[in-house]
Order: C-alpha cells, then sequence, then structure tokens
C-alpha cells in the first residue's frame, strides 16, 4: 500500500492511533493520549514563535529506509517547504524533527528513528519526555540545547492554572 493510499483510506482515516509502516509496508501504529496532544501543541506554539525563517509542522511523513515515518511534530526551513511543497510523504526529512515519548516507546525504537532521520537529511532530532524534558541531538551528540533554535526552551510544561 502506498502512503498517500493510507490516507486517503475512508477506514483508516479517523484512526485515534498515529500510523507509520515499516521496511515491508506494513501499518504500524501508536495510540496517542491527550497528554501526548497538549505537548504536541505547546512544542508547535513554541516553534512558530521562535523558529523564524520556517515552518512547524505536526504529523510530519517522511519515506525512510524502513518505510513512512511520521514525526510528531518537524520544522524546516522555508526553502524545505518551497522545494517540496505537498509532497505525502517528504522523500526528505526537515531540519529538525521531534518525537515526543509515549510508555509505549523504547529507547531503542527512538535511536532508530533518529538514524532513519539523519540518513534522510534532518539536522536535529528532538525527544520530549513524559515529564516535559525536551533532550537535542544532532548527528554526532547530544547537545545542550539547538543550534537551529537555540531559545527553544529544554522543558515544556503544561499548565492548567
Amino acid at each position: 500500500m502506498e502512503w498517500q493510499e493510507v490516507c486517503d483510506h475512508p477506514q483508516l482515516r479517523d484512526l485515534p492511533f498515529k500510523v507509520e509502516t515499516n521496511q515491508w509496508g506494513h501499518l504500524e501504529m501508536t495510540p496517542a493520549s491527550n497528554e501526548h496532544g497538549l505537548f504536541q501543541a505547546l512544542i508547535v506554539q513554541r516553534l512558530a514563535k521562535l523558529g523564524a525563517g520556517g515552518y512547524a509542522i505536526s504529523e510530519c511523513s517522511v519515506l525512510t529506509g524502513a518505510g513512512v515515518k511520521v514525526a510528531d511534530v518537524a520544522w524546516a526551513k522555508k526553502a524545505f517547504f518551497k522545494r517540496h511543497r505537498r509532497a505525502n510523504p517528504y522523500p526528505e526529512a526537515p531540519d529538525i524533527v521531534i518525537e515526543i515519548l509515549s510508555p509505549s516507546n523504547s529507547e531503542q525504537e527512538m535511536d532508530e528513528k533518529k538514524g532513519l532521520y539523519f540518513a534522510r537529511g534532518a539536522r536535529e532530532f528532538w525527544i520530549c519526555g513524559q515529564n516535559g524534558k525536551v533532550r537535542f541531538f544532532d548527528r554526532h551528540r547530544e547537545l545542550g540545547r539547538s543550534d537551529l533554535i537555540p531559545r527553544f526552551p529544554n522543558l515544556i510544561k503544561i499548565n492548567f492554572a
């Protein structure tokens, strides 16, 4: 099944799961909590505010060497979007790819996704933990903060007050 067919399939359209494909084209689904969605929205808001010269996107599909992976959030310079327009999935990774951890995610899974996105051209990979702590990586190491958006905080707080 091609990615656009997955996106257009009427029975898959409104699933409360994140859908990706693996290297054999099989669908993989992961449930997302409301807290996950809040972190996603807060990260997009911060990127929109701090990421001048680019755009944030949620649920960003990228064709990787192991199928189509869908980043929770991504950010890229405007030139990326001009180059790829409405491609679905994108044939290369945006500048920054962000995964928000769920209880079902493993360190091994995040390391694999990090490698897949870097292989497709990502410049940074961020992980937002369930506690809101954000970790930043480039191809070689963990960073103290993002090189691309240095004012992005290393902690996202959900404040209900």
